[in-house]
């Protein structure tokens, strides 16, 4: 879309000076990324910035721009260099104007890196992490159900068993393949019991049903605190609920729990010990301007995910990724507990302090410190973005139209 649009433009006489076509085209793929990430519910998934991740110098950006923003500059970078090289070959990057636009960015970025733009709040959390490794058809196998149930149990008592044990357990996305209201009889009263003898909590993901038989995607805890709750606000097209004038989709597909009602949008984050925690379920964390609506309340992050439907893909570590770039922009921690992987501890400054294997079974046991302040980011989210890149369209036309006159004249 930005790159048919730009030639469209160029087409027409619009930027022809190096450094203008390329901040044309910079903004209209930061528009088309943007628009990616809100059309139809939006999917931002690889969105380019998620590639500059540390140590990348354009990491530093992360916090002030967003991932919409730092895309925008690197497609900036990336135009600048084709353009000047097409147009005048290596001589052309040597140039004042053209040096100067590649490498502020870099110096931009480099100077904001490591930069500390929240402080550490509270006593430091002990948490475990639970990874369960269960295979997507196994997960969903009515033959498997008691066993499911069982390992996740064992996995919980496994986690609390130390001699200091965490303050806070967490298990996955969607840990019980099954309405909370169908449990057998006593298996919450268990992790409760588990998590009160240890002085701790456990959080949980599995669904609810409200009194009107409607069903969330949601996560649960139990233990010392009061019980909380979350519901996810951000449902995945046709495999959490079907959007209008596709009921046949949801017939013919018929993925379990399909028909789900979206959570409220101002939920407040659960509190353990001295941190507020704002979870997302999944795919939660593609939409950094939804998670900031949770601060500067929270202090730390917490992602749920099941992500056995996409096997053993690349889907694992770009989620990861994505989990890191959520932490800059929030200068938040990012825990993650998933069922295949990858069970994470994301430092605000974007670094992995610890990370499971891929389809192992497991317990990731850390000490995590909540954080508080705004980025800038998280105050004003991807406004100053889009308002550069508007910039960038108008200053453009302008110039077209101040050039067609004196093209006419030449004539």
């Amino acid at each position: 879309l930005a790159g048919a649009a730009f030639a469209a433009l160029r087409g027409r006489g619009v930027a022809r000076a190096p450094v203008r076509a390329a901040a044309l085209f910079a903004a209209l793929w930061l528009g088309s990324e943007w628009l990616r990430g809100v059309l139809f519910t939006g999917f931002p998934w690889l969105a380019i910035g998620y590639a500059q991740t540390p140590p990348s110098p354009l990491a530093g950006l992360l916090p002030v721009l967003g991932v919409y923003g730092v895309g925008g500059l690197s497609a900036f970078v990336a135009a600048l260099c084709a353009i000047a090289l097409r147009a005048g070959g290596a001589r052309a990057l040597l140039g004042w104007r053209t040096a100067l636009a590649l490498l502020a960015p870099f110096v931009a970025g480099f100077a904001l890196l490591g930069h500390a733009w929240t402080q550490p709040a509270g006593a430091p959390l002990k948490v475990a992490l639970v990874q369960t490794d269960f295979a997507q058809s196994l997960k969903w196998d009515p033959a498997r159900f008691e066993e499911v149930l069982r390992v996740n149990l064992e996995l919980a008592r496994e986690a609390f068993a130390q001699p200091q044990p965490p303050a806070l357990v967490v298990l996955p996305e969607t840990t019980v393949p099954t309405l909370l209201d169908r449990l057998p009889e006593g298996y919450l009263e268990a992790f409760a019991g588990l998590a009160g003898q240890a002085g701790g909590d456990l959080v949980m993901g599995a669904f609810r049903r409200d009194a009107e038989e409607r069903i969330y995607n949601a996560a649960i805890s139990l233990g010392s605190a009061p019980v909380q709750r979350y519901a996810k606000q951000h449902l995945v097209p046709f495999g959490e609920y079907s959007p209008p004038l596709f009921g046949w989709f949801y017939q013919l597909a018929q993925i379990p729990m399909s028909d789900q009602t979206r959570g409220a949008p101002d939920q407040a984050p659960m509190r353990f010990g001295d941190q507020q925690v704002a979870l997302n379920i999944c795919y939660e964390d593609l939409f950094g301007a939804e998670l900031i609506r949770a601060l500067p309340a929270a202090t730390l992050l917490l992602n749920l995910s099941n992500l056995a439907w996409y096997g053993d893909s690349l889907a694992q570590p770009q989620h990861l990724q994505i989990a890191r770039v959520r932490a800059l922009e929030t200068g938040r921690p990012m825990l993650r507990s998933t069922n295949t992987g990858m069970t994470a501890v994301v430092q605000p400054d974007g670094s992995v302090a610890a990370v499971l294997p891929a389809f192992e079974r497991g317990v990731l046991r850390a000490e995590v410190q909540g954080h508080q302040g705004m980025t800038p980011y998280a105050r004003w989210g991807d406004r100053p973005a889009l308002l550069a890149a508007a910039i960038a369209i108008l200053l453009a036309a302008l110039a077209a139209a101040a050039a067609r006159p004196r093209r006419a004249e030449a004539r």
